[in-house]
């Protein structure tokens, strides 16, 4: 039986795909039941210092598989894929969103709770919710607009437009754009940049973002010092690793 999402590790990178390449890796329940059991797993693997979601085939994802809402899919519980993703977005971990081909609707729900996106040079983004006459569930009205702003997650919510690469770079959806040729060399190239750094600094950070992300400075430079979670254990070996250069 086909692996919905499969995994592979390379030198402390995690690759996650997306493996429904037949149907443009449309999001059914078994899809988020395999990425939920992968990022279970990594939460506590230390041998993965950056994790890297991206679709098999000629896209991320063409979205929510509208076959299975029609039918009426059984989740779990209520909330279950919004939860799913906030399991995702809290790994101790980077994670790094990969977006080549489609990447609408639920499709984009996913790749905003990655860290951030890196996106290839033929990817498009698109939030259709409105063309289908529905509501998001899996996070795009909180996600969208801290990424993008208000104004512009409006205007791509109530328009359902579909957003080329470089728009998605200038608006600030993506964090870069590679061709396609050498996307996946290019983001291999990014992970090892990240994994350079310490992992107790990309933990401690995340946590400290999102534990003050949205509120007042003040409050957040209070957070800051006094929830400050000091040095790593690492951090002796790199000062004298510099030191010694």
């Amino acid at each position: 039986m086909t692996e919905l999402v499969t995994r592979r590790d390379e030198d402390g990178i995690c690759w996650l795909t997306l493996n429904r390449p037949d149907k443009l890796n449309a999001l059914t329940v078994g899809m988020f039941k395999a990425l939920r059991s992968h990022v279970n797993d990594l939460r506590s693997d230390d041998s993965i210092g950056c994790v890297i979601l991206k679709g098999a085939g000629k896209c991320f994802s063409a979205g929510h598989d509208l076959a299975d809402i029609a039918s009426g899919e059984e989740v779990p519980s209520r909330g279950w894929h919004s939860e799913t993703l906030r399991l995702m977005e809290k790994l101790p971990k980077p994670v790094i969103a990969a977006v080549h081909g489609h990447c609408y609707t639920g499709a984009l729900e996913v790749a905003l709770a990655a860290d951030f996106i890196l996106a290839a040079q033929s990817a498009r983004f698109a939030d259709t919710h409105a063309k289908w006459a529905l509501t998001p569930i899996w996070g795009m009205s909180q996600r969208l607009p801290r990424r993008v702003g208000i104004a512009t997650a409006k205007r791509l919510m109530f328009t359902a437009e579909t957003v080329k690469a470089d728009e998605a770079l200038r608006i600030g959806l993506c964090e870069a754009v590679y061709p396609d040729d050498s996307f996946e060399a290019e983001l291999g190239a990014f992970a090892r940049r990240i994994l350079e750094n310490s992992a107790f600094s990309h933990a401690a950070n995340k946590r400290l973002l999102e534990a003050t992300d949205m509120d007042a400075l003040d409050a957040g430079l209070q957070w800051e010092i006094m929830e400050n979670e000091g040095v790593g254990p690492d951090m002796q070996d790199r000062i004298a690793a510099f030191t010694k250069k």
